[in-house]
């Protein structure tokens, strides 16, 4: 490429333009983990297989060990994970919360191991816990020594190695209670679920610690897995009633380089839906057409609950348990990007599409009943009845990230921040020991004890769960946080979450190290600062620019950015980096009020108020009872002020009101219409920080005037 004059100038897109060399077109794309495709001699023979086609581009994420996080507002949550909240959960597990419900999930493998006695005790998918807090402990263990955290995860490791069978099965609720139903009922328990959530913390801890013993265990796990099931006619030619599975053999994959890892979460993916469905002939077989939980007669599956009834290649929209939906739709990510599959990533943006522009709340929960956690159809988005389930915004997460490794567009980032900073953030407390399974949008807490419709609705966090899938997968997307603020390419570094701290960002044969400076998400100013950079090639810095966002400008050490380039939702400041260099993007941040389409029924004349990234609520403790009774004029004005006493640098907002009267009823529960109304200040709180003070109502959508 050739040089340029001034090389600490900002190139303009015509400037740009000149330096694009005329070479037909043709476009550098990284394979695994960053390499040119033709490196991995498993890929090639992979390719031979006809697994694998052509490799398209890619946007690798900069791996979380790469990242040091450093930031007034999220360094807080990150200790809270490693200084409690991962403590308190590990008590959990071992039965030693005062008041919680029991776990039994580590004496539960002790049992399976020979080292204690009893019954298996939980759900039949209680294991997953343990694996998911062992996830979580490894990506801490990335972070930096903990030799404590660290022997007690190996402890745990060690039984989990004495549970394990010879052949390399591994389910403590079989191995205890019914070892001759293995893989008797795919469509309700769980087997694959759990080993797919050991396989992740395997992948995880030996990457952390290099430790092969969980690792081990994972292969003999999968392995003995491949050799139950695949095309083959004495396989099994089913696959997971919960997607999980497909997910983790990618991971395992990536860690190991064996192929047919990849090979058999491509089948369990391709296989789903296939006629005869797979569930219906274990209903009428195995299953002699009863339930696990209580051996009474059952109708046949519903196959839109696991996305079983079509191929997903045909799928139009998302259906049915919203965590299975978005596991799956996360593995056809992974398995699009990792095998070059075209129709796979078509599928996923279609997906995509249908639940980011007809089936996500404001907040980014998705799952609009209870019925099944389940998604129902376009537009249908209850507020009070809302499921919203903690693990299926975390499930989205994944889906968006892993689209941003294929597709640059801030849509997913988006939907990445929305779900991270409202959902993921509001599910726990501001302790790290109490958690919300369900995230509704409205509360009335009489209500949630007296209406059976509204009973899954909870006004308070709770202690801990028998289905307990939720706070540890809290942990897990917490502690990982790095890995989802960067990506890059040949050329770009791209930003998508707004962190402060240091990074190591190798691109261009060499390594750039970036620091970022914010007080997000409550200011909109971000500064990015050069510490080192490489002395000659031209990189671009893309900057996420996010959705909510109207209005917004950039500076180059100081001075406006020239004509700034956008792409997709990026914004790129390209220029030959030196130590000290700078870029301020400041992105404004009013009060903004929005409104939901028209056929979103629930929300039919009603506003939500939002600042940033934050979704606000009303809570009854600051705005008396009977929130239904307010209502507000968007065109008045609002305020916003500090208030520590919620969260340091929390940031509220204030304004005016009408509450209908209440006066003058008597005993009548209907009257003739009349204007009885006054004035009220209004207080609104980020949703996140809701429940953490005085139980009592909350809603997010209030009627406007």
């Amino acid at each position: 490429m050739e040089k340029i004059k001034n090389p600490r100038k900002i190139l303009v897109p015509a400037e740009r333009e000149k330096l694009i060399p005329k070479s037909g077109g043709k476009e550098k794309a990284y394979g695994f983990h960053g390499r040119a495709p033709d490196e991995s001699p498993q890929r090639n023979h992979i390719k031979e297989s006809g697994l694998l086609m052509p490799k398209q581009k890619c946007y690798p994420p900069v791996p979380l060990t790469d990242i040091r996080i450093s930031d007034p507002f999220w360094s807080r949550y990150l200790d809270l994970v490693k200084e409690v909240m991962l403590p308190y959960q590990w008590d959990a597990l071992n039965d030693r919360i005062p008041g919680a419900e029991p776990s039994c999930a580590v004496q539960n493998f002790q049992i399976a191991a020979g080292l204690a006695q009893g019954e298996f005790q939980g759900e039949v998918f209680q294991d997953s816990d343990v694996a998911k807090w062992l996830e979580a402990a490894a990506y801490l263990l990335a972070a930096g020594p903990d030799p404590e955290l660290e022997a007690v995860a190996d402890g745990m490791i060690e039984i989990i190695e004495k549970a394990q069978r010879p052949d390399g099965y591994l389910d403590t609720y079989f191995i205890i209670k019914e070892p001759k139903k293995r893989w008797s009922n795919l469509y309700e328990c769980h087997e694959m679920y759990v080993a797919g959530h050991i396989i992740e913390a395997a992948a995880a801890y030996y990457q952390a610690t290099g430790k092969r013993r969980l690792l081990d265990v994972a292969c003999r796990l999968a392995d003995h897995i491949e050799s139950v099931f695949g095309t083959e006619p004495e396989k099994i030619q089913g696959y997971p009633g919960h997607q999980e599975i497909e997910l983790a053999l990618v991971k395992l994959y990536q860690a190991t380089q064996n192929e047919k890892y990849l090979a058999l979460s491509k089948f369990f993916i391709d296989q789903r839906g296939k006629k005869p469905n797979y569930f219906q002939k274990e209903w009428e077989g195995s299953r002699d057409r009863r339930t696990f939980k209580t051996g009474a007669p059952v109708p046949p599956p519903d196959l839109k609950y696991n996305q079983s009834h079509e191929p997903v290649l045909q799928q139009e929209a998302a259906v049915g348990h919203a965590v299975r939906a978005v596991y799956m739709y996360s593995a056809m990510a992974d398995l699009a990007r990792e095998a070059g599959d075209q129709e796979l990533l078509k599928s996923c943006r279609r997906l995509w599409d249908n639940i980011a522009s007809k089936q996500l709340y404001i907040t980014g929960g998705i799952g609009a009943t209870h019925n099944g956690e389940a998604f129902t159809f376009a537009y249908d988005l209850p507020n009070d009845t809302a499921y919203a389930e903690t693990c299926a915004s975390i499930g989205l997460i994944f889906f968006a990230h892993r689209m941003l490794q294929m597709d640059m567009d801030s849509r997913y980032g988006d939907v990445m921040e929305r779900a991270l900073y409202n959902v993921v953030l509001g599910s726990a407390s501001r302790d790290g020991k109490r958690f919300f399974y369900v995230n509704p949008l409205e509360v009335w807490p009489k209500a949630c004890g007296g209406n059976p419709d509204k009973q899954h609705v909870k006004p308070v966090r709770q202690k801990w769960f028998g289905c307990a899938c939720c706070p540890p997968n809290v942990a897990r997307l917490m502690a990982s946080l790095n890995q989802y603020l960067y990506s890059t390419d040949e050329d770009t570094i791209y930003t998508h979450l707004y962190i402060s701290g240091e990074a190591g960002i190798k691109i261009a044969g060499g390594e750039m190290r970036l620091k970022q400076e914010s007080s997000y998400p409550w200011d909109g100013h971000i500064k990015f600062t050069v510490l080192s950079a490489l002395p000659e090639d031209e990189l671009s810095l893309g900057l996420r620019l996010p959705g909510w966002c109207r209005n917004w400008s950039v500076l180059f050490n100081g001075k406006p950015v020239p004509r700034p380039v956008v792409q997709k939702g990026y914004l790129k400041v390209a220029a030959h980096w030196h130590e000290g260099d700078t870029v301020e993007l400041r992105l404004e941040m009013p009060v903004e009020c929005l409104q939901a389409n028209p056929q979103v029924r629930a929300d039919a004349g009603k506003i939500a108020f939002q600042r940033g990234p934050l979704v606000y609520c009303l809570e009854e403790c600051d705005n008396g009872a009977n929130l239904s009774a307010l209502s507000v004029d968007p065109g008045s004005a609002f305020s916003v002020f500090k208030d520590s006493q919620l969260l340091e640098g929390a940031v509220v907002i204030e304004g005016k009101g009408i509450r209908e009267s209440e006066d003058g009823w008597g005993n009548r529960l209907y009257r003739p219409y009349k204007a009885a109304e006054k004035e009220t200040k209004i207080r609104l709180i980020p949703y996140f920080l809701w429940a953490n003070r005085a139980p009592g109502e909350m809603a997010v959508w209030i009627r406007r005037r």
